[in-house]
């Protein structure tokens, strides 16, 4: 039989620095308590439960006051200690790493989660009778260093799995609805983004402590860790996801990545979420050299098509047959990006991309031009990378560039000078481009429009490919 542990003395590291006044002795008995909660010499059951014990008779025994100020005898103050307290009794909580056999130690997690949750009600009790009995920024800052344990606690065992029981389950719930109370929040999602807008939540505190857990070396130590990530994820929507974007995304990737079809499923819902939430565009591109690992190009056969090819493949579905001007824009607004990842790639949607060029360069976009000039970013784009198949095109691309420029130079009043001045200069890098891929053939072509046209503006174009085309070698690209 194990006998009774003694109290430790505090921890070192709890110890004072030389010219700080020590601990009150609230404090001593809380970092002693938290001391004997996280040790990880074995065969410390009965003297963690007996801290347990301890902490409850504390509490009970403790002030409001004394348990939540406690600032003035002690640098790091009592809001910390109780930060300390929280962490200590989520992990003590946590249920351990999935393994076979392990009936016995679920039932042993949900009968320390039961006590935890009991602790947490209690310090939330003192909390919300502070509210009102002391100065807003006292009883606000054990709760700002506490409220995220709490809440990653209440989350891990209010929801049913193997290592929750209904007691445990009924109590962590508790916890969580008495943590908005005091909060106070109207919803999980308030308390995590914020209720409005402007105002900052806790979803990064609650990141910042699941992230001892959630890298590639840990995330299965935990089995509660991916499923209070992947929950909490699904409760921050735009426009409040997107600052976190770097923090979400590596873990999502890593647990859709798991050989487990129950974590891929989960991680590809997380990232579902996130493509939801954030730029969908750029999300999505950054997402596909991931999830397309494992098509790598090996050589001697055609390169398979991937999943960028598959989305601008849709993309230009329904761009070509679009009248919308709204949608037009948007699709036009996108298109460079997926030329960019694809490359030389591109060349396998040229026949397309060509028809939407030209179809695209014909039709007035209204005062901003937004389609038209991004669909001309894209044709510059696309005869860089896929030059060698341009020449072909010359003509038709010519006229289309030709026709572009005329018609802006002489619209007379329904787009703002400075988008005429873009769009001139954007379609006549085009056509030095295309000179240049044609070996200077568009050089000699306009050559007869440049004696017979009067238009400045067009004048202007044509002499600006001349120049730069003088003495420009064309013996390869």
């Amino acid at each position: 039989m194990e006998p009774e542990s003694p109290r430790e003395p505090p921890p070192q590291e709890g110890s004072c620095p030389p010219g700080e006044r020590p601990p009150s002795a609230l404090g001593q008995s809380l970092s002693q308590i938290v001391h004997r909660l996280t040790s990880q010499e074995p065969r410390r059951g009965k003297a963690r439960s007996a801290a347990l014990e301890d902490l409850s008779a504390l509490i009970e025994a403790t002030e409001c006051d004394e348990l939540l100020e406690g600032g003035g005898t002690w640098r790091r103050g009592m809001p910390e200690v109780l930060g300390q307290v929280a962490r200590a009794l989520e992990k003590y909580a946590a249920p351990p790493r999935e393994q076979e056999g392990r009936r016995r130690a679920d039932c042993e997690v949900a009968e320390k989660a039961a006590a935890v949750g009991l602790l947490f009600l209690k310090v939330l009790g003192r909390m919300e009778a502070a509210k009102s009995s002391l100065v807003g920024p006292t009883w606000t800052a054990g709760l700002r260093h506490s409220a995220a344990p709490i809440y990653v606690f209440a989350l891990t065992h209010s929801l049913e799995h193997p290592w929750t029981s209904p007691g445990s389950r009924e109590v962590a719930g508790e916890v969580l609805s008495v943590l908005l109370r005091v909060t106070p929040c109207a919803s999980v999602a308030g308390f995590l983004h914020g209720e409005h807008e402007d105002e900052k939540g806790r979803f990064t505190a609650v990141m910042e402590l699941l992230k001892r857990d959630l890298n590639k070396e840990s995330w299965k130590n935990n089995p509660a860790t991916k499923h209070v990530f992947s929950w909490s994820l699904q409760q921050v929507t735009r426009p409040w996801l997107s600052q976190h974007l770097e923090t979400v995304l590596p873990p999502s990737l890593l647990i859709s990545d798991d050989y487990q079809t129950e974590n891929k499923i989960l991680g590809v819902r997380c990232l579902h979420h996130i493509v939801l939430n954030v730029a969908v565009l750029l999300c999505l591109l950054d997402l596909f050299p991931i999830l397309e690992k494992a098509l790598q190009w090996k050589g001697g056969a055609a390169r398979p098509t991937t999943h960028c090819d598959e989305v601008l493949q849709l993309i230009l579905t329904h761009m070509e047959p679009e009248h919308r001007l709204l949608l037009r824009r948007t699709y036009a607004r996108n298109l460079p990006a997926f030329v960019k990842r694809l490359g030389i790639l591109t060349v396998r949607h040229l026949k397309r991309l060509e028809r939407i060029i030209i179809g695209y360069l014909e039709v007035y976009d209204g005062p901003e031009e937004e389609a038209r000039l991004k669909i001309l970013e894209t044709l510059k784009l696309l005869m860089q990378y896929a030059w060698p198949r341009v020449p072909c095109r010359l003509v038709v691309l010519l006229k289309a560039l030709l026709k572009l420029i005329c018609d802006v130079a002489r619209d007379p009043n329904l787009t703002p000078e400075p988008v005429k001045s873009a769009l001139l200069e954007e379609a006549t890098e085009c056509l030095i481009l295309l000179n240049h891929c044609s070996q200077g053939q568009v050089k000699d072509l306009l050559v007869k429009i440049l004696q017979s046209c009067e238009d400045s503006k067009v004048v202007n174009c044509i002499r600006k490919v001349q120049q730069v085309s003088e003495g420009t070698s064309y013996n390869g690209t």
